[in-house]
């Protein structure tokens, strides 16, 4: 069973332009999509309208920094607090330039920084050797890719 990609993008364009070119990349992976920072760790940790999802983190995150509610930065904070998240794949997907976020993504353990290219064709190929990386190519942890159950 592939595991999902989850993307967090509150911007209806840069949503929209994502999942395009994720499609265009034409990975089997679904993609779960979070408008905001806590709706995201919901998503994450189980709980509230996700509750009921499978165990089991994603493939990789792909997220945005400026979110509402929680902000990537938080995101990525309780992700890399939390031990079985720990090892989950975290791209920073934003138009944020500034050293100061670019620093602090690092700092708090991102796997990657990307910058959201201005140009649909750089966007697109962007997204796709993203999800491509971090769905198909990279080798996560071992034991990372069961599903345990706590029946």
């Amino acid at each position: 069973m592939l595991k999902p990609i989850l993307l967090v993008e509150d911007d209806a364009r840069d949503l929209e332009l994502t999942l395009h070119a994720l499609e265009k990349s034409q990975l089997a992976n679904d993609v779960v999509v979070t408008r905001d920072g806590a709706q995201a760790l919901d998503y994450l940790t189980r709980q509230g309208e996700y509750a009921g999802r499978p165990e089991g983190n994603p493939a990789v995150v792909l997220l945005d920094l400026k979110l509402p509610k929680v902000n990537g930065l938080e995101v990525l904070e309780a992700v890399r607090g939390t031990e079985s998240m720990r090892s989950l794949p975290v791209v920073m997907l934003t138009s944020s330039h500034e050293e100061s976020d670019l620093l602090r993504s690092y700092q708090l353990g991102v796997n990657a920084y990307v910058v959201k290219p201005v140009d649909f064709r750089q966007f697109v190929g962007a997204i796709s050797e993203l999800g491509m990386f971090w769905a198909v190519l990279n080798e996560p942890p071992p034991g990372s890719l069961r599903v345990r159950r706590h029946d």
